[in-house]
């Protein structure tokens, strides 16, 4: 019997749940395998050898092996290269958080490896670490990482009939991929999301604006709350479902690990990822 080949990545933790008595699944966006699934044999018990490395967030180093003829790979040992504390200290922030994890997870498909999106999501982590502003942080990154995936909203002519934009009169369809000119919103208004002059810019300066320059980005009250619902339908669109809501013990510290966790000394934190 051949052993398993030992596989080795950076990943970026999106969720986790519990496995038996004692295991975990853990889902990881990693730089060379994509979006996977893992088994973390033993990693609910008290000395656990995984500590906090599990946990939603976390930046890590994979050590890992693929099970013939199983979706599951089985998790070795994980390296922690930031933990991305902050993002659990204010529930605004974490909630941003999750919706960019939430969002990566619910857009990519398995085992297809797509390094922009793997350092999009670590820059967003990063920025909201750094106090970036969460909400619009979150949608912004939303935005651009449908773009990544390639369904980038089609922003500057009619996703119905093609013609050039106006900000008047248009309205985004999450159903069509995009805005709609005043002719097509009225058409097909109950697929589509209404915005303020206000949010179609906002939209459209996100669709465009370099990464650098995300931070910059402000949204409140009405605007905001019009960009959070046509993002939020637009990737259910995708999707084919809702995000989920988020589970707040589930992104809690040491929700991945044991319950010694949060203290777990095996775990090496570092500022740049290995290649």
């Amino acid at each position: 019997m051949c052993a398993m080949p030992l596989l080795a990545t950076p990943a970026i933790g999106l969720k986790s749940r519990k496995w038996g008595e004692a295991d975990r699944i853990v889902t990881f966006f990693t730089l060379r395998y994509g979006k996977i699934r893992g088994v973390a044999r033993g990693a609910r018990r008290i000395k656990s050898q995984f500590g906090s490395g599990l946990d939603p967030f976390m930046h890590s180093h994979l050590q890992l092996f693929e099970k013939p003829h199983d979706t599951l790979y089985r998790i070795r040992h994980v390296d922690v290269l930031e933990s991305f504390l902050p993002l659990r200290e204010d529930l605004s922030v974490l909630s941003a958080a999750a919706r960019m994890v939430n969002t990566v997870a619910a857009v990519t498909a398995d085992g297809d490896p797509d390094p922009p999106v793997y350092e999009a999501l670590l820059m967003g982590l990063r920025t909201l670490a750094a106090g970036g502003e969460p909400s619009m942080m979150a949608l912004v990154f939303q935005v651009r990482i449908m773009g990544h995936t390639g369904f980038r909203p089609q922003m500057d002519h009619c996703a119905g009939c093609g013609k050039t934009l106006t900000v008047h009169g248009s309205q985004f369809s999450p159903k069509a991929g995009g805005l709609l000119c005043a002719v097509c919103a009225v058409r097909h208004s109950h697929h589509c999301v209404a915005l303020s002059p206000g949010s179609l810019a906002l939209l459209q300066q996100a669709v465009r604006m370099p990464a650098a320059m995300w931070p910059r980005l402000r949204a409140e009250g009405r605007v905001r709350a019009e960009l959070e619902t046509a993002v939020d339908r637009y990737i259910a669109t995708i999707a084919g479902r809702p995000l989920p809501a988020m589970d707040l013990e589930s992104h809690a510290p040491g929700a991945g690990g044991g319950a010694d966790a949060p203290g777990r000394a095996g775990s090496r934190e570092q500022g740049v990822g290995r290649p």
